[in-house]
């Protein structure tokens, strides 16, 4: 599958674009940010893009997450709960032995948003959505609007 017109509106809409790279608002520096919500290696303070450049990444960076979302979820997903589910992986991330994400939890078990959406319970997974707002960072009331809004769009 890929993500639909409505997915990537739905990512603009809650990313921004910013063509000058911005510190994260929760550490007040790494990892830095540009484009459409891009972080990485190569993004630094002081990192400016063009919009085509923003553009770009923003392509690239949800067809990689269209291909994770599509090897991991062996359950049939319609086209509101895959754009969904990408806009979420792309925001939170895959995880690692660090950092808790949307297919891996630090434990090395898949995440109950996964575990769920592979075993058939929609109703669960969506509920999912609503644990991964940062709780008491500066960002919570924008990843509540963020998660409301995909879970809107998962139950399409």
């Amino acid at each position: 599958m890929q993500v639909s017109q409505a997915g990537i509106d739905l990512i603009k809409e809650f990313e921004g674009c910013h063509l000058t790279a911005y510190p994260d608002p929760k550490t007040g520096g790494e990892p830095w940010t540009i484009g459409w919500g891009a972080t990485g290696p190569d993004i630094y303070k002081g990192l400016v893009w063009t919009q085509d450049q923003a553009d770009d990444r923003l392509i690239n960076d949800i067809e990689a997450r269209e291909a994770i979302v599509n090897q991991y979820v062996t359950a049939p997903l319609t086209q509101g709960m895959f754009d969904a589910t990408v806009s979420i992986l792309l925001n939170v991330g895959f995880g690692s032995a660090t950092r808790n994400g949307i297919i891996r939890l630090k434990s090395g078990e898949p995440s109950t948003l996964l575990a769920k959406l592979n075993a058939g319970d929609y109703e669960g997974a969506a509920n999912e959505f609503g644990r991964w707002i940062s709780p008491g960072s500066p960002v919570e009331r924008g990843l509540k609007r963020r998660r409301a809004a995909e879970v809107k769009m998962f139950n399409s």
